[in-house]
């Protein structure tokens, strides 16, 4: 696979393959590259992103004297060799063989530690658990977005406890029925839903990232009190979807109009093309699979070797104060302060910044990067 063009990145990050990497080809972004013995950072992207959407934060870390790698991860982008079949191998974007593919990169780049690895949305959770299960190699970590509740936890008296009710079946019989968006990522409809959208790639995620950032007014979230249906319908509906409606459907109800996009500062849709050539090529379905690896149950187990471990290194967590991430399940950003981490620097909620806090806010999000750095 081809670097990306380097007339589509700022002038300082470049593109290029790492071969040999866990099965893959590794397509990276990275910045600070002409020093010697610069320590390293990792940063890694969510869904629907790419190495790409570190583009505004990469040159102020490597001008604080880093060199700052940002991968498109398994399933994703540049990156070769993953299996995008629906039929084939899932057990390949398990957690623990994620944590192997950036084990992989930084030992092909001639690191034997990170000063830290960060992440953002499905990121912060390969992100967690590189620091958790590797915390000699992944010294500090930064959490963006999705909070990290711990390990899955052994059952413990169970005798005494009613079995748990069926979630999809309380969303599906609500009076206005609706299904969790994780579980509608894990069917085999939604690559195509998004990739053949109606509206066209381009479009679909124009509207995706405009209803997930601070610009949609109604991002005003706000703790939810339990995992019960009642409860999940007040999230908006990119999270919890109307039943009958794919997610293209979704948010097409809420795309910017003309002058919206051309005031859009943070994603100009010169930028946004990055993205939607790369998901009209690949499709969506290498994302999706993290989402039915953790859906499908399958790979608990292997977790749950690690039942009551915790992030022991320096961690901060950054959102955007509009983003509802930080309350999708509920008590999880409780339960990575009070018992996850034993060592949280800080929870920063970023104004002005929704889902997409590193590209929305990248000044402020740097800037507490680099805080949490020096102080870790």
């Amino acid at each position: 696979m081809e670097p990306l063009n380097a007339a589509a990145l700022p002038a300082g990050i470049r593109s290029r393959s790492v071969p040999d990497i866990n099965g893959l080809t590794m397509h990276i972004l990275e910045a600070g590259f002409e020093g010697k013995d610069r320590p390293c950072l990792l940063l890694l992207h969510g869904f629907p992103e790419l190495a790409y959407s570190w583009r505004k934060v990469m040159l102020p870390l490597a001008a604080a004297g880093y060199h700052v790698i940002a991968p498109d991860q398994r399933g994703y982008g540049r990156t070769t060799g993953w299996d995008g079949d629906y039929d084939g191998d899932l057990g390949s974007y398990r957690l623990l063989n994620l944590v192997r593919d950036m084990l992989g990169l930084i030992s092909a780049l001639g690191y034997r530690s990170v000063d830290a690895v960060i992440g953002h949305d499905f990121g912060a959770s390969a992100a967690a658990w590189c620091a958790l299960v590797r915390p000699d190699v992944f010294r500090s970590v930064a959490l963006m977005s999705a909070p990290f509740a711990g390990p899955p936890t052994l059952p413990f008296g169970t005798a005494a406890k009613k079995p748990a009710a069926d979630i999809h079946a309380a969303l599906a019989a609500l009076a206005r029925p609706r299904k969790h968006y994780q579980w509608y990522y894990s069917t085999r409809e939604a690559n195509a839903d998004m990739q053949h959208a109606p509206q066209g790639v381009h479009d679909f995620l124009r509207a995706y990232y405009h209803h997930k950032s601070a610009d949609w007014k109604d991002n005003k979230p706000f703790p939810l009190k339990s995992w019960t249906a009642g409860e999940l319908a007040k999230l908006p509906t990119y999270y919890v979807m109307d039943l009958a409606r794919n997610m293209a459907e979704t948010v097409a109800e809420e795309m910017p109009g003309a002058a919206e996009i051309a005031a859009c500062k943070w994603l100009p849709d010169d930028e946004l093309k990055i993205y939607s050539a790369e998901y009209e090529r690949t499709g969506f379905q290498g994302g999706l699979q993290w989402y039915r690896a953790r859906t499908t149950g399958r790979f608990n187990a292997e977790l749950e070797v690690f039942s009551g471990r915790t992030i022991d290194v320096p961690s901060c967590f950054i959102a955007g104060k509009s983003d509802w991430g930080l309350y999708q399940t509920p008590g999880a950003l409780e339960k990575m302060q009070k018992s996850a981490c034993t060592d949280m620097r800080g929870v920063h909620l970023v104004e002005g910044a929704g889902h997409w806090v590193q590209q929305e806010q990248p000044v402020e999000v740097s800037r507490l990067l680099l805080e949490f750095l020096k102080a870790a």
